[in-house]
């Protein structure tokens, strides 16, 4: 049996827990909808393209997010994808967009290179974002010391989610590319972007120097054994 798009939001609808739409609220994102559940919904229906669709354009978060989890990555091209990551701007719609569909797919590298310099700092944010996967798994062709001069320059004064991003690409050069790696740090000693952002206990704090040692230090222990 088929499920319908108006059942689908109805159960979704159904799902919503004010007090998690209060904290999600808090990072920008309006729904309430327990991930878990959501994941589970997603299980059930399996990948259905054309309902994907059907449920992103309803324009409702956890729809959206729903969709993002059935849809087929390699069925949208690279045009369909811009206009869906500029019209994401639930943290968790434009996260889980880049994360689980565009690279994923084939125009990730196409996007990559649209969206680095867009002047919606979100949108830049993205190609920040898949500029990172490139510096972790496949740095050939990158600059990475140009990377670093861009850092320096724009890191400070960048809207969060860039600024995010852009912190996030100095700590995986810092920690994938040891010749990078003195630079990386003195980068993120003199701006302190982060340097003090709430970390819960055991979990790694996001200010570059101290992530960058923290997870070079476990590389290191662990090849040692």
């Amino acid at each position: 049996m088929t499920e319908t798009v108006p059942e689908l939001l109805a159960e979704l609808a159904a799902l919503e827990d004010p007090r998690m739409r209060e904290v999600n609220e808090r990072n920008g994102d309006d729904h309430g909808v327990n991930l878990g559940k959501l994941r589970a919904i997603a299980k059930r229906l399996k990948t259905q393209q054309e309902l994907a669709r059907e449920l992103w354009g309803t324009g409702e978060t956890s729809a959206r997010l729903l969709a993002l989890l059935i849809c087929r990555p390699k069925a949208f091209d690279a045009d369909e994808l811009d206009a869906m990551l500029r019209e994401s701007r639930a943290p968790k719609v434009h996260d889980w967009l880049v994360s689980y569909v565009v690279k994923k797919g084939p125009h990730a590298e196409a996007l990559r290179v649209r969206w680095f310099d867009d002047a919606d700092a979100v949108v830049a944010s993205a190609g920040w974002a898949l500029t990172i996967e490139r510096v972790a798994k496949s740095p050939e062709g990158l600059d990475l010391a140009a990377l670093l001069d861009t850092i320096e320059a724009e890191m400070v004064d960048a809207p969060d989610r860039l600024q995010w991003s852009m912190n996030h690409c100095l700590a995986q050069i810092g920690i994938s590319h040891p010749e990078h790696r003195a630079r990386a740090l003195a980068i993120g000693e003199r701006l302190e972007v982060l340097k003090d952002y709430p970390t819960p206990p055991n979990c790694t704090s996001p200010f570059a120097p101290t992530w960058i040692n923290e997870i070079v230090r476990r590389q290191e222990l662990a090849a040692a054994r």
